[in-house]
């Protein structure tokens, strides 16, 4: 068999290997420190040309960092942390960021020759190997710093790669399985990946450190070439600096400055002696030796804690000699013995080792050494920032930004690449957050949204989940600078179930924070109202937005809607509509007002608009746009797509994708680039600018959305929104800062508007009250213009073509006008010749007028007769033409002489006029002339006309 392909296991057995080890030792390590071993000719030659052809070659891996997530204070400017994620807290240090201390604690105790031998200790390795070859429990001690350095790299190595190797196991695993059974196999789930993970992570530790028998042996050999092939590469100083960063002080706490922060709040440049023995003792059992776990960190197989915080019990079979000799040297008391014996008393013996060693080595003076002993172990444990649920109020903004990390490209091609970006790549993430803002949304949020509450059921629903969030957007960045939620952050499994925690983002999406959206209401009419100006229509046209049955639709993109069963969608509180205009319906959120606008357009250019403007469904996909319905908000939506769709408007029709991150800096320092996000001229400025004409009158006083108006001076324009009576929304926005609220249903259908808090407010209510107070602090920030004018063109009062509804019944009539966008009133009866009931006037005449116009219509009340045009008949035939068409009261009026006429008088006009229709009981008289007016009327020359 070739020496490429031999192992430890041939080559070394029984005492042959130890000296098979010790002549690979001879040969590599300097003659300095090398004991005269004989060498037994074939072993060793076998054994140091198998140690040759091992890798020698090991790349220092970079440090498993934390990722930092940063604000800047918004008043202060200065740069804080938010928070932080690793799987290891580290805070790498230069050579001179470590106390002198420090260097002399861990080398007298871990490898006090370290400056003499080439990378292995061959005192303490054969020590190793022979307690192995012996049949112990456990690889035992002798590695030198550069050895534990080399094992602290492929441990890491591991470690960083421990989820990608479980995900790879459990796959094969199921696919293997599955193909047995001839069944799809089934993805593992997410605590099936951990528990292999952590699975993996152990049995790495276990290769690298405890492996018994000849494993050990080979791990020995692997880990002495590594370790001299460090040393010809680095300096002694660089490898003592690398081990101190990336060695394990337990827990997630990696490297010196960490541990001392962590431990003992201070850097790793000023701890001191018995600071630094306490670290240089716990990195020789990381997990047995920490001191932050109060109720102890050894545990017996009774289940008895060890190695805790003071008590008044010591454990007596710890070995306490050192303390009692100083003791008996009258160096300390017995009352400092006690003391210093009483808690972590584990941690205290490994110390106390540490100390002797620093003592005997000359590192430090008695003096150092007895106080150092005699004082007792007084961790001062500062936890430092880990994950969103240690900001407070503003994990749901943290925990967003983390899923923009966790699903965006720009951290990586792959999720597991991403999560690792985010745990081990030591980013620094500068965020939107402005604390002005979020502050404001916090104490609003917490103060009217009660985190869980009871409600009614809603008629033919079911209870259901309240919640409730705002977001703040930068109208013409995107720049997200709050999100407060209701509930309490936690992932923590055993609380899902609890309705005052949650993990889920209500501001996000399904991709942005594994929220599945709410149903948007009426903010959902401004895609409608932007379409309806984008075809040129002016908000101030006039329509008839009544109460009735919309029969069609257009939908160029699914087929046109038909309301088959001629069913009639109600306004809010059964409002009954009217006859208006958009601005109207605007300022009052009128539906079938909106309905009325729909009835011109086509619902697939709706959508266009609500997609243009960032508008989605939460899971990702298109709006749906196929019934009546959804003109009022039926799609369910993300308050943050939605604040910034608004601030689209407010921003002059410029669209800026929501964003939460500023800048990234790498772990070098580097600039890296941010998540792509774009500002685009979405809809017209002049379409924006009537279109942010009609919604401030939504925030005027009389408007639905006046009660969450700041009152501040500041120009808002905004939107209420219900869906039935589950969700509730308020969307308000400056020329610089646009905020949505939504209150309602998390799931399920409970009555927000028949629910109130124990502070007495509505929870259909509290939308004006959350939104208003974090405007406002917006405003303060960010202060706000006036809005543009309005486009002259698309506010232009529109003249409508009135018909003549003359000859209708009455209800004809009035269903003709309205249905043309005129408002009915149906005037007194008068007197015509029509049938009783049927129109016979109307006012105004038919024509051109103003849309929405009011008509009086006058219906006949069927008396009505036409005076006969009697004009130069005998004046008595006259006055019998008249009586004879069903005048009851007819008489002669004025005579006029005229000495040329002939015999007879005759009718010249009749008053009422020829032609007028009058009821039949009207008066009518004859004026006529006569030769002779004083003879009297009625004469006749006999002749018939």
């Amino acid at each position: 068999m070739p020496d490429t392909k031999r192992t430890a296991t041939g080559v070394l057995g029984g005492l042959a290997g130890l000296v098979g080890l010790s002549a690979v030792a001879g040969v590599l390590v300097t003659a300095t420190i090398t004991p005269a071993i004989a060498l037994s000719g074939a072993a060793a030659s076998s054994a140091i040309t198998m140690f040759d052809n091992l890798p020698s070659e090991l790349e220092i891996d970079k440090l498993m960092l934390p990722t930092t997530i940063y604000y800047k204070h918004a008043q202060t400017g200065e740069t804080k942390v938010l928070t932080q994620f690793y799987d290891q807290n580290r805070s790498p240090v230069t050579y001179d960021e470590i106390s002198p201390v420090m260097y002399d604690a861990i080398l007298s105790s871990e490898d006090p020759r370290y400056y003499e031998h080439g990378g292995i200790d061959l005192i303490g390795t054969t020590r190793a190997v022979l307690s192995n070859i012996k049949g112990g429990a456990e690889t035992q001690g002798g590695s030198s710093i550069s050895q534990q350095y080399v094992k602290n790299i492929l441990v890491q190595r591991c470690e960083a790669t421990a989820k990608t190797t479980a995900i790879e196991e459990l796959t094969a695993e199921a696919e293997e399985a599955a193909k047995k059974e001839g069944v799809d196999p089934v993805a593992p789930t997410a605590d099936e990946i951990n528990a292999r993970r952590d699975q993996v992570n152990a049995n790495c530790w276990s290769a690298a450190t405890t492996a018994k028998g000849n494993d050990g042996i080979q791990r020995k050999l692997q880990e002495m070439r590594y370790a001299i092939s460090l040393e010809k590469k680095y300096s002694k100083e660089d490898i003592l600096l690398g081990y101190l960063n990336i060695a394990n002080f337990g827990g997630t706490t990696y490297g010196i400055d960490a541990a001392a922060r962590y431990y003992f709040n201070v850097a790793s440049k000023d701890l001191s002696v018995g600071q630094a023995a306490i670290l240089a003792g716990i990195v020789q059992n990381p997990n047995s030796y920490r001191i932050d776990l109060k109720d102890g960190s050894i545990f017996d197989n009774e289940g008895n804690s060890y190695n805790k915080a003071p008590d008044g019990v010591i454990d007596e079979g710890a070995d306490l000699r050192v303390l009692d000799s100083l003791v008996e040297s009258g160096e300390i008391t017995d009352e400092q013995r006690l003391e210093a014996a009483d808690g972590y008393t584990s941690t205290k013996v490994r110390q106390l080792y540490v100390l002797s060693r620093m003592l005997e080595d000359g590192k430090i003076t008695r003096e150092e050494y007895v106080a150092a002993a005699a004082a007792p172990i007084t961790p001062e444990i500062t936890r430092p920032k880990d994950g969103c649920a240690s900001t407070g109020a503003a994990a749901y903004y943290c925990q967003y930004v983390v899923e923009v990390i966790k699903n965006d490209p720009a951290f990586g091609e792959t999720e597991d690449d991403r999560l690792k970006a985010l745990r081990q790549g030591g980013l620094k993430i500068y965020t939107t957050l402005d604390t002005t803002v979020q502050k404001a949304a916090e104490v609003a949020t917490s103060t009217y949204a009660p985190t869980s509450i009871s409600m009614p059921t809603s008629e033919g629903g079911s209870t259901g989940r309240f919640g409730s969030t705002t977001v703040s957007i930068e109208a013409d960045t995107g720049r997200i600078l709050a999100i407060a939620q209701n509930t309490k952050f936690s992932e923590d499994a055993s609380v899902a179930d609890d309705p005052d925690f949650s993990s889920l983002v209500f501001a996000g999406d399904t991709t942005f924070g594994g929220s599945t959206g709410f149903n948007a209401g009426s903010t959902f009419k401004l895609f409608t109202l932007v379409d309806w100006l984008e075809k040129g229509n002016s908000v101030n046209q006039v329509l008839n937005g009544s109460l009735r049955v919309f029969p069609k639709l257009t939908n160029s993109c699914d087929g046109d809607w038909y309301n088959e069963s001629n069913t009639v969608v109600n306004n809010f509180a059964k409002a009954p509509g009217r006859i208006g205009t958009p601005m109207q319906f605007t300022a009052s959120s009128l539906n079938t007002g909106y309905f009325a606008m729909a009835e011109k357009l086509d619902l697939c250019d709706i959508k266009k608009v609500a997609t243009k403007m960032g508008v989605t469904q939460a899971n990702g996909n298109e709006v749906e746009m196929k019934t009546l319905a959804s003109i009022i908000g039926t799609n369910t939506v993300s308050p943050i797509s939605i604040a910034g769709a608004y601030a689209t408007v407010a921003n002059k029709g410029v669209y800026c994708q929501p964003q939460v991150i500023d800048a990234i800096v790498d772990a070098e320092g580097e600039d890296m680039a941010v998540p792509e996000r774009s500002c685009t001229q979405v809809i017209d400025p002049k379409v924006a600018a009537t279109a942010a004409y009609a919604l401030q009158g939504v925030m005027a006083s009389g408007g639905t959305g006046s009660q969450g108006n700041t009152w501040d001076g500041t120009a808002l324009i905004g939107k209420t929104g219900t869906h039935e009576a589950w969700q509730t929304w308020l969307v308000e926005s400056s020329t610089k800062v646009a905020t949505a609220t939504w209150a309602g249903n998390v799931y399920g259908h409970g009555d927000v508007f028949r629910t109130w808090t124990d502070s007495g407010y509505r929870l259909s209510d509290i939308r004006y009250s959350i939104a208003k107070a974090t405007q406002a602090a917006a405003n303060a920030r960010y202060a706000g213009t006036a809005f543009p004018a309005p486009d002259t063109n698309l506010s232009r009062q529109v003249l409508t073509d009135l018909p003549n509804v003359v000859g209708k019944t009455v209800e004809e009539a009035t269903k003709i006008l309205t249905d043309a966008g005129f408002t009915v009133t149906v005037g007194s009866a008068v007197s015509s010749s029509e049938d009783k009931g049927i129109v016979a006037e109307q006012d105004p005449a038919p024509g051109k007028v103003s849309g929405g116009a009011t008509v009086t219509i006058s219906p006949s009340n069927g008396k009505g007769v036409t005076v006969p045009d009697v004009s130069g008949r005998e004046l008595n035939k006259a006055l019998s033409m008249l009586r004879n068409a069903g005048f009851g009261s007819v008489q002669a009026g004025t005579c006029v002489q005229d000495e040329d006429g002939g015999r007879a008088d005759r009718a010249t006009v009749t008053s009422p006029a020829a032609g007028s229709v009058v009821n039949r009981n009207t008066s009518i008289t004859v004026d006529y002339t006569s030769r002779d007016c004083g003879a009297g009327g009625g004469g006749s020359d006999g002749s018939d006309d």
